[in-house]
């Protein structure tokens, strides 16, 4: 059986299960955690166990709300890139995996695949002039919600620069709500905010009636392009 999701966020920050024992998360329950403002982690790589987090404070990116340094602006337009959308899913989430430590356990992993090949789950990706993968972020799309799940960078300021065009396609797409879950300096330094946790449901309920698409033909392709509209919504 699975446990009701409404006792899962009463437990408040933090509720754990394993991965072997009844309830077993499926995407669907996955799915249903989305809706009700909770997400999941795992303690490590190797962690048998998922934990279902419900922060009492959350990270919110405000979708016209990018702040780009004078170096990043440079990089934008200097064009020695490009941002995809879902052309390699499988390795962005790798991507933000390969580190000493992570969070994505191989459950954790074959979950968000699967939320993938159902349309839920999207990866931009970062590829150099010769089309090599050097950064992205992935993602799960829910309603007018993004939830912002990993980045990597393998190049500098990929991650930074796939975060701005993602942000920029997201409000083309009408999307209302980019969800970091929490905040970090470096989050923060790049215009995330941080809410109530009471705030956050308000923003998530409201974004969960509407059902915009990621169109890839508004995807800018340039930061030049991407730049313009930053300086026009400022």
């Amino acid at each position: 059986m699975r446990a009701p999701l409404a006792f899962l966020v009463e437990l408040g920050q933090f509720a754990a299960m394993s991965q072997i024992a009844e309830p077993e998360i499926t995407v669907d329950l996955l799915l249903h955690a989305y809706a009700a403002g909770v997400f999941p982690m795992a303690e490590s790589r190797d962690s048998a166990e998922i934990f279902w987090v419900d922060p009492k404070r959350r990270g919110v990116f405000p979708l016209a709300g990018f702040r780009a340094a004078r170096s990043l602006r440079r990089r934008a337009r200097h064009g020695d890139f490009r941002i995809t959308l879902n052309r390699d899913f499988t390795g962005v989430l790798d991507g933000c995996a390969n580190r000493a430590e992570t969070w994505i356990s191989p459950p954790i992993r074959q979950l968000y695949l699967e939320l993938h090949q159902l349309g839920y789950a999207h990866s931009y990706e970062f590829r150099t002039q010769t089309g090599a993968l050097a950064g992205g972020m992935y993602g799960v799309a829910l309603g007018a919600a993004f939830f912002g799940e990993s980045m990597f960078s393998a190049q500098r300021d990929a991650s930074k620069l796939v975060l701005m065009f993602a942000l920029d396609h997201l409000r083309r797409c009408g999307f209302s709500l980019f969800d970091t879950q929490f905040i970090t300096p470096h989050l923060a330094s790049l215009g995330a905010q941080e809410i109530t946790r009471a705030a956050y449901r308000a923003r998530l309920e409201e974004a969960l009636k509407r059902s915009p698409t990621l169109n890839p033909a508004l995807l800018a392709q340039d930061g030049y392009e991407v730049l313009q509209r930053m300086t026009h919504t400022s």
